[in-house]
């Protein structure tokens, strides 16, 4: 995963990473918010899912220490970070701002 995670995240298009693990109950309320997303988005947004127990150390690179954490990238560069479950409408902004 590790290698090609370095080639989801140097696209030009934003690239929302989903830090999740399947026991999370907040993760499975944020499943269906990012879908919206997506939906309204398209093609100006990626949206990858990481499981965070069968990538740990991809977890630990990024000190994801709780979930669900969403970050954003672009080009390569982590943009924004946030723990936790957000609106729709919240993380539309935050994509927004860095388009």
């Amino acid at each position: 995963m590790k290698d090609n995670f370095s080639n989801i995240i140097d696209s030009k298009t934003p690239v929302i990473i989903d830090f999740f693990a399947d026991w999370c109950g907040p993760c499975k309320m944020l499943t269906p918010i990012l879908k919206d997303v997506k939906d309204e988005l398209g093609e100006h947004i990626k949206i990858v899912k990481i499981d965070v127990d069968k990538n740990q150390s991809l977890a630990a690179k990024y000190q994801v220490r709780g979930v669900p954490t969403m970050m954003l990238f672009k080009e390569g560069k982590q943009l924004w970070r946030q723990s936790g479950v957000l609106q729709k409408n919240d993380i539309i902004k935050v994509i927004n701002m860095h388009r």
